[in-house]
C-alpha cells in the first residue's frame, strides 16, 4: 500500500511527517510526502497533518483521485480531523489497518453563470461592507426546483453541507447535523433576530437564488469565487462527488463534538 502524508508547513514541522513515513516503512509500506496540495496523487490512502482550514483544501484535491483522508490536528478546533496532535503516532497503524469506518461526506455543486464550484462545507452570500457603503440588509429569493420557496431579508446567506452545519448551528442556535445526512441548511447572516435560525432543505432538490440589485460576495469554503447580482444565475444542488473521511466512527465523532465545543 502507498501512504500520503500531506503537512500544512505553517501549522506542522516536516519532521512530523517524516516520521510518520518511516513508520510506514518500517511496516512494508511506501510513503509520499505532500507539501503542496496540487501535488497531490499516486497514492492509496492520506494522512493529513493541519486544521480545519487545511483538511477543506486538501479534501477536495483528494476527492478527484478517488484518496480517502484521515486527520491529525495541527490547527485549532479541528472539527474534521480524527486524531489530536499528541495522537499523531496513531493514525499510522489506524490508515493501515482495516478497522475503520468510510464516512462519504457530501458537498455543494455552487454553478455560478455556469461555472462549477464544489464546496465541502459551506457557500457564503454576504452583503460587502466598505467605507461609504450603506450597510442595508439584502433580499435573497430562494427557489426549490424551480418553485418559489420564500424569501430572506438579512446581511447574507449560508448554505451548508451536514459537514458545515456544525459551526453555523451552534452560533445560530440550531441543530447539529450528522456528517452522514443527506440535508442542505440555509442560515440567514443576521443578528439579533429569530429569523437566523438555520432552515433544513433535502440535498436532493435544486436551490436556485434571485439577488438584489448590487452585487454579493461569494465564498466556497472560505475561498473567494466571485460576485453576483441580480444579472447572474447562481443555482446550488448536491455535487456527483463526496470525499471520504477515515473515522473511527460517529460515536467518536459525537465524543470529539461534545469535548470541543466545552
Amino acid at each position: 500500500m502507498n501512504i500520503g502524508i500531506f503537512y500544512n508547513r505553517d501549522q506542522a514541522d516536516i519532521a512530523v511527517a517524516s516520521e510518520l513515513a518511516s513508520r510506514i516503512r518500517k511496516e512494508g509500506h511506501a510513503a509520499k510526502i505532500f507539501g503542496d496540495p496540487e501535488s497531490i496523487g499516486g497514492v492509496d490512502r492520506l494522512i493529513v497533518l493541519g486544521g480545519d482550514g487545511t483538511m477543506l483544501r486538501v479534501s477536495k484535491k483528494a476527492c478527484a483521485h478517488g484518496i480517502p483522508i484521515v486527520g491529525v490536528n495541527f490547527g485549532r478546533l479541528g472539527f474534521l480531523t480524527e486524531f489530536e496532535r499528541d495522537e499523531c503516532a496513531q493514525a499510522v497503524p489506524f490508515i493501515l489497518g482495516d478497522r475503520f469506518v468510510r464516512l462519504e461526506r457530501s458537498m455543494l455543486e455552487v454553478e455560478l453563470n455556469k461555472k462549477t464550484f464544489d464546496c465541502l462545507n459551506e457557500l457564503a452570500l454576504l452583503h460587502p461592507v466598505s467605507a461609504g457603503r450603506e450597510n442595508k440588509v439584502v433580499t435573497i429569493s430562494v427557489t426549490i426546483d424551480g418553485s418559489h420557496a420564500g424569501e430572506f431579508s438579512a446581511d447574507g446567506l449560508i448554505v451548508a453541507t451536514p459537514t458545515g452545519s456544525t459551526a453555523y448551528s451552534l452560533s445560530a442556535g440550531g441543530n447539529i447535523m450528522t456528517p452522514d445526512c443527506a440535508t442542505f441548511q440555509l442560515t440567514p447572516v443576521c443578528a439579533f433576530s429569530m429569523r437566523s435560525r438555520p432552515i433544513v432543505y433535502p440535498d436532493r432538490c435544486e436551490l436556485g437564488f434571485s439577488l438584489p440589485q448590487g452585487a454579493l460576495v461569494l465564498y466556497g469554503d472560505g475561498v473567494y469565487l466571485g460576485e453576483a447580482g441580480a444579472q447572474d444565475q447562481l443555482v446550488v444542488r448536491r455535487s456527483a462527488r463526496t470525499v471520504t473521511f477515515l473515522t473511527r466512527g460517529l460515536g467518536e465523532y459525537f465524543r470529539r463534538l461534545t469535548h470541543k465545543i466545552n
